[in-house]
């Protein structure tokens, strides 16, 4: 695959209305090869993942995170890795936070989540996926199956006392209050997330919603795995290599 078979690729499994919306949140950082035959995908684009890139011999990176402005000068020295190392690197968030087969569906189904009621949507405001199971649930089993899914200790606000049976779900920063308030009003006993602030945890509380936080990385890498698998199913000569990132956001003791 090169490069232009690679756009063509993303163009036809993202819907245009999609891309139009979020025409400032993906794209490419950096075009340093026209040949594609190795995919590394992770989370974030991190010096960390370009050396697990560069180890894996992968000629593109996708990463759902650009190199964040506010993390003052990465930016400038992951594009210096990405040109030493001869890499391009590919970006793509909004879109993937919205599409039916992107961040929240993806873990969603990792979750077992047996029904979609509604996928996430951004119309003035992003609002969460809707999910139900078919039986209700333990309200810790639920707890242990996302521990074990994301490989690390979630943060658990238990604030009822229902078995699980509707999630409200909305990955990495879907933490405002008004995301909560909008699954509270969709019959949601259950609310997970990817961050957790002093307001949603109040907030959760107050109204008697569950509240569930993995961490925002490990919350949507089933998205942009979800997305890899996709373009090796349009491309079968393309493999792809998911380039590990470590559990530094939640307390592991």
């Amino acid at each position: 695959m090169d490069i232009r078979q690679f756009e063509a690729s993303i163009n036809k499994l993202f819907h245009n209305e999609l891309l139009e919306d979020f025409d400032d949140d993906y794209g490419f950082t950096n075009k340093s090869n026209n040949s594609i035959s190795t995919i590394g995908y992770s989370t974030n684009l991190s010096l960390e993942t370009i050396e697990r890139a560069a180890e894996g011999k992968a000629d593109l990176m996708i990463t759902h995170h650009d190199a964040w402005d506010f993390i003052y000068g990465l930016k400038e020295e992951c594009m210096k890795k990405l040109k030493e190392y001869n890499i391009s690197h590919f970006w793509i968030h909004g879109p993937l936070d919205y599409i039916p087969f992107g961040t929240c569906t993806s873990l969603m189904n990792v979750l077992g989540i047996d029904r979609t009621v509604q996928y996430s949507t951004f119309k003035n405001g992003e609002f969460p996926g809707i999910g139900e199971y078919n039986e209700t649930l333990d309200f810790y089993t639920l707890v242990e199956k996302m521990n074990k899914k994301l490989n690390e200790r979630v943060r658990v606000w238990r604030n009822n006392k229902k078995d699980v049976k509707r999630i409200g779900l909305l990955t990495g920063a879907g933490h405002s209050t008004n995301n909560i308030k909008y699954a509270l009003e969709k019959g949601c006993d259950t609310y997970i997330t990817g961050e957790a602030t002093l307001y949603s945890i109040q907030y959760a509380q107050y109204v008697g919603i569950n509240l569930i936080a993995g961490s925002h990385t490990f919350t949507e890498i089933f998205g942009v795995e979800s997305l890899a698998k996709k373009l090796v199913d349009l491309n079968q000569q393309v493999k792809t290599i998911q380039l590990k990132e470590d559990h530094f956001e939640l307390n592991q003791k």
